[in-house]
């Protein structure tokens, strides 16, 4: 935008705000001319005015530092503008280096493809498809086999029993549960206290819980039958 000083005085650099400060110390905001040629006025700013524009921004040392980290190099390291000299030797080294790596990786290379035989891939490979071959066999065996017992081994059979007894046991530790529970909940009734229906119908399967037990070789104290009827046959040789 062009201005328009005013005449005999002095022309001073205007501050980012546009505000000229005089030799008399006042400040002003020069006269200028408008697109249509019409002129600006003058304008006096009032002393000591410092508009948002020329005050200087606040500037904490500590973040300043920080942004300038790795602008200075490393210290102790060597400058960037080296010479050119040194820059060669460093070229040189480094293509030395390369060559012997080179060097040591073809040697090594020769020296794998002598102690190995051409056919030693090949019978790598077979020796794998070999073993999975009889992997697939035997996962095969046991899925026919696992329903003929008599086809199984007998760690493979004995197994299976640990695993039938252990069944059977947890559920027999858990009829004599419910047969306890529901004991306890009949003499509750009979001694005048109030059940609730769910209560009741435990009370009514107790007889089913006692033939569940008789199944599986349990009396209705929930005692192994073997167990008693042995100890039955040893106190009748005693007595005889």
């Amino acid at each position: 935008m062009p201005s328009a000083t005013t005449p005999n005085r002095p022309s001073t650099p205007l501050s980012n705000s546009g505000i000229q400060t005089l030799p008399t110390g006042h400040s002003i905001i020069p006269s200028s001319v408008r697109p249509d040629g019409s002129t600006r006025k003058e304008i006096k700013v009032r002393p000591g005015y410092r508009p948002p524009e020329d005050q200087e921004k606040y500037r904490n040392r500590i973040v300043e530092a920080r942004s300038n980290i790795g602008t200075g190099g490393i210290p102790g390291a060597e400058p960037a503008n080296t010479t050119a000299k040194g820059a060669e030797e460093k070229n040189k080294n480094a293509k030395r280096r390369e060559a012997a790596r080179k060097k040591a990786a073809a040697a090594a290379a020769a020296a794998t493809d002598e102690n190995e035989s051409p056919d030693a891939g090949l019978g790598d490979i077979t020796h794998g498809l070999q073993k999975t071959q009889l992997h697939v066999s035997e996962t095969e065996k046991l899925k026919q086999d696992w329903r003929d017992p008599s086809k199984l081994t007998t760690n493979e059979t004995t197994s299976i029993e640990a695993d039938e007894t252990a069944e059977r046991e947890k559920k027999v530790r858990n009829l004599k549960k419910k047969l306890r529970q529901a004991r306890e909940l009949k003499e509750k009734k009979e001694g005048g206290g109030q059940l609730l229906p769910e209560q009741l119908t435990k009370v009514t399967k107790i007889q089913e819980l006692i033939r569940d037990l008789d199944k599986l070789g349990y009396d209705a104290d929930g005692e192994p039958k073997a167990a008693i009827d042995g100890s039955r046959g040893r106190n009748g040789v005693e007595h005889g």
